[in-house]
């Protein structure tokens, strides 16, 4: 009985973890489509007021116009092939981020987005892309 149950709280557990994984997936689904679409303006919608974006470990901090020009300069130097999230997470205080694989024409990336609270609403407050 104390084994059923015991298999019971896991199967749970489990179903409760996999539902939160897809949800936060879910929420990162337009950035995604955003990203292999290479729409720097279809991104910057999901832009914080600030956007901290870092290329190779050079860290600048950007308006959300700005930002969206960097990004099209990005894009149109690195074209994706392919694009997509291969993990989800959250911070302690419960921030949303994303890790990804970009692959350009010539060169691979990693990327991470990390979210941060507006108003409320969760925008992207820093994307980072480091060379493979």
């Amino acid at each position: 009985m104390k084994r059923n149950l015991f298999l019971a709280f896991v199967l749970v557990w489990g179903l409760l973890l996999s539902v939160g994984a897809l949800a936060q997936g879910e929420a990162f689904a337009p950035i995604r489509n955003a990203i292999r679409g290479s729409s720097s303006q279809e991104l910057a919608e999901y832009f914080a007021p600030t956007v901290e974006l870092s290329f190779d470990g050079d860290k600048q901090s950007y308006s959300a116009t700005q930002a969206e020009f960097v990004m099209k300069d990005f894009f149109a130097k690195n074209t994706p092939a392919s694009f997509d999230f291969i993990h989800y997470g959250g911070s302690n205080e419960g921030t949303p981020y994303a890790v990804g694989k970009y692959a350009g024409k010539n060169s691979a990336y990693r990327m991470f987005v990390k979210m941060k609270s507006v108003g409320g609403a969760q925008k992207i407050g820093t994307i980072d892309f480091s060379k493979e």
